[in-house]
C-alpha cells in the first residue's frame, strides 16, 4: 500500500505521522487550498444559543479572525472528531456526530439539536457547502446564521509532474477527507489517466462523498465514517 494524503496545507502531519509508525510509504499533495476570508461574523455570533463549526479548518480560521477569545455562554458543536479536537486546542468542549456517521445528518441526529425552536445558531464554515443542516434546523424553529469563515479553491500545482510522480513512486490508495477534495482531484488528472486514477482505493469521510465517488467511475472505495486519523486508519486496514 502506497498513500497519497490530500488535505490542506498543514492539515496532513498527524496522519503522515501515524503512518510514518506503521512504516507505510506515502506521499502528501494538498488538493485544497484553503485561503481565510477575514469577513466579519453576523452580530448574533456572540450571543448565539448554539455555535456549529464544519470543520477544523473553520475553527482555526474562526480563531485566527477572535484573537483565539470564543464566545463562553453557548453550546459548541462539531460535525466530526477532528473539529472536535481543533476545538478543544481552544479549551472548548463540544458535542460531535455520532462515530458511525461524521457529517451533517450525523450531527441533526443528537438529542440536543432536536428542539431548537426560537433559538439562534451560527454555523460556522466555508464559502458555499450543502444547506442541509440549515434547513432542517430551521425546520425545527431555529434561527440560522452562517459565518463563513474561509475560502476553498484548487492549489497551485504542476499537474502533470505530480500525477508523474504519484504513479513512479506507486500511489494506489488515495485519502480524500471532502467531496471538495475529491472534485479537485477529478479537475487536476489528466483524462488519460482516467483509468489509472479510478484503479486506486479512495478512502472518503461520508456515505455522501462516497456516492458522489461512485458516481465518477470509481469502484474501490471506503467509507470512512470520518475525517479523523483513527477512522481513516480502520479504514485502511491499519
Amino acid at each position: 500500500m502506497k498513500v497519497l494524503l490530500t488535505r490542506p496545507q498543514g492539515r496532513n502531519q498527524q496522519m503522515s505521522d501515524a503512518l510514518d509508525k506503521l512504516s507505510v510509504d506515502h506521499l502528501l499533495c494538498p488538493l485544497i487550498d484553503i485561503t481565510p476570508s477575514n469577513t466579519p461574523p453576523h452580530a448574533s455570533f456572540f450571543s448565539a444559543d448554539k455555535l456549529i463549526f464544519i470543520s477544523a479548518n473553520a475553527v482555526q480560521c474562526a480563531a485566527h479572525y477572535l484573537h483565539n477569545i470564543f464566545p463562553q455562554d453557548c453550546d459548541y458543536f462539531a460535525v466530526g472528531e477532528a473539529t472536535q479536537m481543533a476545538l478543544a486546542e481552544y479549551q472548548i468542549s463540544s458535542q460531535c456526530a455520532p462515530s458511525s456517521q461524521q457529517d451533517s445528518e450525523g450531527l441533526l441526529s443528537l438529542l440536543s439539536l432536536q428542539d431548537v425552536k426560537r433559538q439562534t445558531i451560527t454555523i460556522v464554515r466555508g464559502e458555499g457547502g450543502r444547506e442541509t443542516l440549515a434547513q432542517i434546523l430551521s425546520e425545527r424553529g431555529a434561527n440560522i446564521n452562517y459565518w463563513q469563515v474561509y475560502q476553498r479553491g484548487l492549489p497551485t500545482l504542476n499537474t502533470k509532474r505530480a500525477c508523474q510522480q504519484w504513479q513512479e513512486f506507486g500511489i494506489d490508495t488515495i485519502v480524500l477527507t471532502s467531496g471538495e477534495a475529491l472534485d479537485n482531484l477529478m479537475e487536476l488528472v489528466p483524462k488519460e489517466l482516467f483509468a489509472w486514477l479510478r484503479s486506486c482505493h479512495i478512502i472518503v469521510p461520508s456515505l455522501r462523498v462516497q456516492e458522489h465517488a461512485c458516481s465518477q467511475g470509481f469502484h474501490r472505495v471506503t467509507n470512512a465514517n470520518g475525517a479523523n486519523t483513527q477512522t481513516v486508519l480502520r479504514a485502511l486496514k491499519l
